[in-house]
């Protein structure tokens, strides 16, 4: 089930970077309570993220998180704790609607846990929600926090990739690190390593389009579609770069693609409308 969780987390990753870059072409994700911030981004404290998330919260919600904060009083504290990490994760995503504070307590029990497994599942969920956030300064808080996790999870396994490329991804969307290069050269020692593995040809990708080399970023992703031609966020994403270039009629070539595997309704009239917009 995590396994499946993740791969959730990483599609939505691609389908989210493309509206990041270039407006509204699926859908949107609802905007943080954290103020967007025009200049270098603050150093948020997770004290200042759960405090600022809990402003919105009814006294009967309030009581429900004080309750599950206070629960561990004696006994098996390391076992309780991970156990109420787990409750408050599950909590924040699926009553409160804040996935961004259910990922970071799965971080927190993760790494009471150590184990791989759990440490790159709550660091893809972080991920996920660094790309969709609306403000630089929750970007750095949520890409600081799966950084620690990636970290930890590469002590433990030195040469899994997917987590170096997780790593390389919080340095490139992030704000963590002075150059963004930093991330892209680490992700692309492994795409040279390994020309299959599609998850770093598309971070490749993505890192194309935020240094603005949209013909790269454009190889990219034809790279990812000739070994998976039907990677949705791949086509999404390859028909976004084409706009930019102003090449319309690649990008309606593309998204005409992509509606052959959307399936929901909305999705596919933004795409229909944004195609009759090329043309």
């Amino acid at each position: 089930m995590r396994k499946q969780q993740g791969a959730l987390v990483l599609i939505g990753i691609f389908l989210l970077i493309a509206l990041y870059f270039f407006g509204n072409t699926v859908a949107s994700k609802k905007s943080s309570p954290l103020p967007a911030t025009d200049n270098v981004p603050a150093t948020l404290t997770s004290q200042d993220v759960i405090a600022k998330y809990k402003t919105g919260l009814n006294t009967r919600q309030l009581q429900t998180l004080a309750q599950l904060e206070n629960s561990v009083v004696r006994g098996d504290v390391h076992n309780q704790q991970i156990r109420v990490y787990h409750q408050l994760a599950s909590y924040w995503t699926d009553t409160l609607h804040q996935e961004e504070i259910g990922a970071y307590y799965e971080g927190e029990a993760a790494k009471l846990e150590n184990s791989e497994k759990n440490l790159t599942f709550a660091a893809h969920l972080l991920l996920g929600n660094m790309m969709a956030a609306k403000d630089a300064a929750m970007q750095k808080w949520l890409a600081t926090r799966a950084k620690e996790l990636f970290d930890k999870a590469l002590v433990i396994n030195p040469n899994n990739d997917s987590s170096k490329i997780g790593v390389g991804v919080c340095y490139m969307f992030g704000g963590i690190a002075d150059n963004p290069m930093q991330g892209i050269l680490a992700i692309k020692e492994i795409a040279d390593k390994d020309p299959n593995n599609v998850y770093a040809e598309m971070m490749l990708g993505l890192g194309g389009i935020q240094s603005g080399q949209y013909d790269k970023a454009a190889e990219r992703f034809l790279a990812v579609i000739q070994k998976q031609p039907g990677n949705i966020e791949a086509i999404l994403n390859l028909a976004a770069v084409y706009e930019r270039m102003g090449n319309k009629a690649e990008a309606v070539k593309w998204y005409k693609d992509a509606l052959n595997f959307i399936q929901a309704p909305q999705a596919k009239t933004d795409i229909e409308e944004r195609i009759k917009s090329l043309q």
